[in-house]
């Protein structure tokens, strides 16, 4: 029997966003009292809903136009979904304190411990534990990230993206313009705002699904985010 694990946050009025980014608005567009011309009715109960959001609320992937300037026109729909349909690996760095960085020999020391290799198109997820930690709290955009260096490794790699719980993949002020601007370069691509990653841990390597809407010209978008896992039988592969 396969194992889907849910790695998306939920989307809501009032959850929190990255600095200046729009502010989630819900409201109800069509009730079916309306659609079922009920006069004065007690109770509205949503039919239709109206969503006001940022393309980078919540669980979401960057596309490459994000990056920097001189990738204009490579928007989220023309990015091929080999990208978001890949196999993966999660590395736990739990023991990252807030603003910390993670360098380079720390993803290979940390893939010696769990015996796993990143490959070519992999996704790699970075556990921090920051969302339990500090979600929607004074701390929940000061989380752990990788460095510039990190950044470059991953790309030499040849990684389809990574991902991580935090609002941004490094630092901000440190290292986080640096990473967007080496993922734009090296035409690779990152995941935000992931849960639930601790499920991951000592599991090997996995199916991974982080599929975005088609939006014309899209800079990102929110995802349903997963990993698929499957009984191992006779030792096989535990991924889908």
């Amino acid at each position: 029997m396969n194992e889907i694990i849910d790695l998306s946050q939920e989307i809501y009025e009032g959850m929190p966003v990255y600095k200046d980014l729009p502010q989630v608005k819900m409201t109800i567009h069509n009730s079916h009292e309306e659609w079922n011309r009920i006069k004065n009715p007690t109770t509205i109960t949503p039919a239709v809903h109206k969503l006001e959001l940022g393309e980078h609320t919540g669980t979401h992937v960057d596309a490459i136009n994000h990056m920097e300037i001189q990738h204009k026109g490579k928007s989220i729909e023309k990015m091929p979904l080999s990208m978001f349909y890949t196999e993966g690996v999660c590395l736990d760095f739990s023991n990252k304190s807030l603003r910390e960085l993670i360098e380079p020999e720390e993803i290979e020391l940390a893939c010696l411990k769990a015996n796993l290799e990143i490959k070519e198109g992999d996704t790699v997820l970075l556990y921090t534990d920051h969302y339990r930690k500090h979600f929607n709290t004074e701390n929940w955009g000061n989380g752990p990230g990788i460095s510039i260096s990190c950044a470059r490794w991953l790309g030499e790699k040849k990684i389809a993206g990574f991902g991580v719980e935090t609002m941004s993949p490094g630092v901000s002020g440190i290292s986080n313009r640096e990473v967007h601007h080496i993922c734009g370069e090296m035409n690779f691509t990152h995941y935000e705002n992931l849960i639930n990653l601790h499920s991951l841990i000592g599991r090997g390597r996995f199916r991974f699904i982080g599929l975005p809407l088609k939006i014309r010209g899209g800079t990102g978008y929110p995802c349903e985010s997963c990993c698929g896992f499957r009984k191992q039988v006779k030792n096989l592969g535990q991924y889908v």
